[in-house]
């Protein structure tokens, strides 16, 4: 088992110093391609056979849901009719670490013919891809992880490194926010918890448990059964709320010894209760109940703090999957 540690940890030993030997190379002819990338009108299409294929299509990935429109084409399939997905208005980023994939080569007097930029991630700056492009960012590496020097490993993680960092200074560029994050990713966790407000989820009207200012204990207790929320709001007649009612507030009732029968609920109610507008966040809701460990929260007007118009429980965020 020690041998397959030692193993192991050389291999992302040699992996975390072709990442680190990147940092020098990230100089003028990276903000070069970043500008030309940030400048296209079109898309960015990305290139790459067998391991750097696979990268391409991961950096591609990236940038399209990054705020860069971006698409993979596989070389060989471009060359029998794939390369009509290339404009004049696109961008070529080509992948080689050799820079001498024959593929991607018999690519290169297209791409001179439509005048698209080309910029290449290759691994031998003299190359003919890196030579033909309009900037080359070296990836080179002094040696793969592989033991035998043959199975793409140190650099296509070289690879993989600088496209997230073009990916992510374009980001940045591009003033892309969380917001249009979510938009890239509407069906996933990070979608739902970035894009989901309180409004697309509380209960209104009928379902919404409240009780009169002048109501007792027990007409509480059978508003709570009904609507099921564990609380009731208590509201004046303009449905303005005056306090709350919970499960714990039942239990203070009763160790108190009052009768729920007689008992005013205003007598006994909670007046200050965490309360939320329509417009926050799911994910800030489901953070204030983690926070003040409760399980429901009453929905107030944006514009007047009194006027309540919803409620939302907990097990609304979890069926939502705001986790």
């Amino acid at each position: 088992m020690s041998d397959f540690c030692q193993l192991g940890l050389a291999v992302i030993e040699a992996e975390a110093a072709a990442i680190q030997a990147l940092a020098p190379k990230i100089n003028e002819d990276f903000s070069k391609a970043c500008e030309i990338l940030l400048a296209c009108e079109g898309r960015i299409v990305v290139l790459g056979m067998g391991k750097s294929g696979h990268i391409a299509n991961k950096i591609a990935a990236t940038l399209a849901s990054t705020g860069s429109p971006a698409f993979f084409v596989h070389p060989g399939e471009a060359s029998h009719g794939d390369a009509g997905m290339i404009t004049n208005k696109d961008v070529v980023i080509a992948l080689s670490n050799s820079g001498e994939t024959s593929e991607i080569l018999t690519l290169l007097a297209l791409i001179k013919r439509l005048g698209v930029p080309l910029i290449s991630l290759a691994g031998n700056p003299k190359s003919t891809l890196a030579t033909s492009a309009e900037i080359n960012l070296d990836i080179s590496v002094e040696k793969e992880a592989c033991p035998l020097g043959l199975a793409p490993t140190s650099s296509t993680t070289a690879m993989l490194a600088m496209g997230d960092a073009l990916a992510i200074a374009l980001l940045t560029a591009r003033g892309f926010t969380e917001d249009d994050f979510a938009f890239s990713h509407p069906g996933g966790t990070l979608g739902r918890r970035l894009l989901l407000r309180v409004a697309d989820l509380m209960h209104t009207h009928e379902k919404l448990p409240t009780v009169p200012f002048g109501a007792t204990v027990t007409d509480a207790l059978m508003e709570m059964t009904q609507k099921g929320f564990g609380l009731t709001a208590v509201v004046d007649d303009k449905i303005r709320l005056a306090g709350i009612y919970t499960d714990g507030d039942l239990r203070r009732t009763l160790d108190k010894n009052l009768t729920p029968h007689n008992t005013q609920i205003s007598d006994v109610m909670t007046t200050q209760c965490k309360t939320i507008t329509p417009d926050v966040l799911a994910a800030q809701a489901l953070q204030i109940m983690e926070t003040y460990k409760i399980t429901g929260l009453l929905i107030v007007d944006e514009e007047d703090d009194k006027q309540l118009i919803g409620i939302i429980h907990l097990h609304d965020l979890l069926r939502a999957g705001v986790v």
